[in-house]
């Protein structure tokens, strides 16, 4: 792994710096689309999650190469949040952009998401897997040419008819979810809090099925 990061972040001392990085900072990453039109889309979750984690954390946002940018400690350790401007499809350019500018190691990114494939408001936390035919996850492996990093995926359930998946994903939460999400939020910033102090394994048996 720390072989892929010194071609990655490229030079002599790159493996020194990431290995030194790995035990610093944090590079939390929420998927979506910029603009009101998606604002409250299903597709967005990966935006309203930490959006909900930096209010929490009484941090504001500030636009930056590639996305929208906040950065707080949580126990001493330095996080960067990014909610990437790059549209969906072409989220891991501003994932790679930012892992080599903080250098950041692999261990300590999560990348939160929506997922058709879970019920509404189910969370799975795992270190590596497919994209499951997500393009912004699709992206991301595709510029980190690893497929082996934590992602958190958010439910929200595949209630649509044959041919009607985009409009779906990129509606808005009906009356019974929108009821819900502020719990499930709420849940998903304490398990981000969670990742960044107790680490993935701990996070994972806590969080995942909740």
């Amino acid at each position: 792994m720390l072989a892929f990061f010194s071609k990655l972040f490229k030079g002599k001392d790159a493996k020194v710096d990431i290995t030194e990085a790995s035990m610093k900072k944090f590079l939390i990453v929420g998927l979506g689309n910029i603009g009101p039109k998606y604002e409250e889309t299903r597709h967005n979750i990966g935006f309203k999650i930490l959006d909900t984690f930096a209010q929490a954390q009484e941090t504001t946002w500030s636009t930056d190469k590639l996305g929208d940018i906040a950065q707080i400690k949580i126990k001493a350790r330095p996080v960067i949040l990014l909610k990437p401007n790059t549209y969906m499809n072409l989220s891991g350019k501003a994932v790679r952009y930012w892992m080599q500018k903080e250098k950041i190691s692999l261990e300590n990114l999560l990348i939160v998401t929506d997922d058709l494939n879970l019920d509404f408001g189910t969370i799975r936390i795992k270190t590596k897997g497919s994209d499951g035919g997500h393009n912004g996850l699709k992206d991301i492996q595709n510029q980190l040419m690893t497929s082996n990093y934590n992602r958190f995926r958010f439910g929200i359930g595949d209630r649509f008819s044959k041919g009607k998946q985009i409009d779906y994903v990129l509606g808005e939460w009906d009356a019974g979810e929108q009821k819900d999400l502020p719990e499930r939020l709420d849940t998903s910033s304490k398990a981000i809090s969670s990742f960044i102090s107790e680490g993935i394994n701990t996070t994972m048996n806590t969080y995942n099925g909740n």
